[in-house]
């Protein structure tokens, strides 16, 4: 109800104010201020996302700040937030997981080198992110858990490969 009502409003008078609660030390207000400028879809508040806020302990934070992103990331800057992005590969459980490969896959083209490149991470979890994300963006309509179990059977034949 509150970003719909924020929504509402000239994005002249709500942007610099959810600019100023992405910095809140409250977690929540981190999380509602990204959510609402995803929505707003004002690229006037992507100085807000910052390496820190895309990186949040907090992971309602961090999974607000991807989609805010992607949504707000100028044209030009898309392999760079793809980077920061890869480095949170292997993050947090399912529901994680999913909003980053979403975001990931959502910037096209500029994810696939680092998605490549996190394929031959020495963490297993990285490498089944990576490979997740690449089989969602192949086949969208293959689902996520299917694309996780072929990521896991895909990294556990390359482990069983490497020690022969």
């Amino acid at each position: 109800m509150l970003t719909w009502a924020l929504t509402r409003h000239p994005p002249s008078a709500t942007v610099p104010r959810l600019v100023g609660e992405v910095r809140s030390e409250r977690a929540q207000a981190r999380s509602q201020a990204l959510h609402t400028l995803s929505k707003i879809g004002d690229r006037r508040a992507w100085p807000a996302i910052t390496r820190a806020v895309l990186t949040d302990a907090d992971d309602e934070v961090a999974r607000s700040a991807w989609r805010a992103a992607v949504v707000l990331v100028p044209a030009g800057e898309e392999g760079a937030l793809a980077e920061v992005l890869a480095t949170q590969l292997g993050r947090g459980g399912r529901r994680t997981q999913l909003s980053l490969g979403r975001a990931l896959a959502a910037l096209g083209e500029a994810s696939v080198p680092v998605l490549h490149a996190a394929t031959a991470d020495p963490d297993p979890r990285v490498r089944e992110h990576a490979i997740t994300t690449q089989r969602l963006m192949s086949d969208p309509d293959a689902g996520f858990e299917y694309a996780i179990e072929e990521a896991k059977r895909i990294v556990a034949l390359g482990a069983a490969g490497e020690k022969e």
